[in-house]
């Protein structure tokens, strides 16, 4: 492993969809996420850290150091006792405790930090019946926002095949529904922090592997369901220190994304400006621009 990250991050992402449904809501017949008062589309911080863990796991092909703890249908409890195996440890299911000798109970830890690139990012949660902790990561997102309200589409698909013999004697096709947005802009805010990085280990080469995956992960995320999904511009800003040099939402207001034309709805990229402050970055800050 090499030397933790030593500096504050934060960035923003701007990503886009177009015919298709990013998030879908299954408390909402899985209709694209909406904000109730405002109509702004919303995608919600597991979503994108779902791709960001596919991406890894595609390019990393389960290298030393590069599994993915929450995998699509996997079992945590099973993930937990390979760091109990690896130190020739018996979990205590029934109590559901880790073992009293603190120093191995840190090592359990340790372990599933060294050995996952999602928790060392994210942090998790791993008191279950095999008890390997729980550690806070220093990547954390907030939940992506459209820059326009969307308007949710349902449409009204045809599939030139039915199911059984039975269903054959009535019809000889089925109907269906799909659920999408003509287009939308969306922008998603993330913070980094160095301290945090510390307790996990999180690496300059796991950074790196992190704007990777921003930048890349909807290429490999592809489905019927999500249409056309891109991302834009991912802007970086780099503190020169641990601490930080400005509050995070001063850096996050130099980035205005404009609509160009209000009088047609936006349908591409194009019609919206990208407008960034550089006028007013604080001092100690870099900002970096990636697409």
């Amino acid at each position: 492993m090499t030397e933790t990250i030593k500096n504050r991050y934060e960035f923003v992402l701007l990503f886009d969809v177009e015919n298709g449904n990013p998030n879908g809501d299954p408390d909402a017949g899985n209709m694209p996420r909406i904000d109730a008062e405002t109509g702004l589309g919303l995608v919600t911080d597991v979503c994108l850290k779902r791709k960001i863990r596919n991406y890894v796991d595609i390019v990393k092909d389960a290298a030393p150091g590069y599994d993915i703890y929450v995998r699509e249908g996997g079992v945590l409890n099973t993930q937990h006792k390979k760091a109990y195996s690896a130190l020739g440890l018996e979990p205590n299911t029934k109590e559901k405790k880790m073992p009293k000798d603190a120093k191995k109970a840190e090592e359990l830890t340790r372990f599933m930090c060294h050995n996952f690139f999602d928790i060392r990012a994210f942090g998790a949660v791993m008191t279950t019946e095999v008890n390997c902790g729980q550690v806070r990561g220093p990547v954390q997102l907030n939940f992506a926002r459209s820059i326009d309200p969307i308007v949710q589409q349902e449409i009204t698909i045809t599939r030139m095949a039915v199911t059984s013999e039975k269903d054959a004697e009535k019809k000889d096709r089925e109907m269906g529904r799909k659920h999408i947005i003509p287009y939308a802009l969306y922008r998603v805010e993330g913070f980094i922090s160095a301290f945090l990085a510390k307790k996990t280990d999180f690496h300059e080469g796991d950074l790196q592997l992190l704007w990777e995956a921003l930048i890349n992960m909807f290429d490999h995320d592809r489905s019927a369901a999500r249409g056309k999904m891109a991302a834009r511009k991912l802007f970086i800003f780099k503190h020169e220190s641990p601490l930080g040099n400005a509050p995070a939402y001063k850096l996050f207001d130099l980035i205005t994304v404009i609509r160009k034309d209000t009088t047609r709805p936006a349908r591409t990229f194009t019609d919206y400006e990208i407008v960034v402050d550089m006028a007013n970055l604080p001092k100690g800050v870099e900002l970096f621009e990636r697409q």
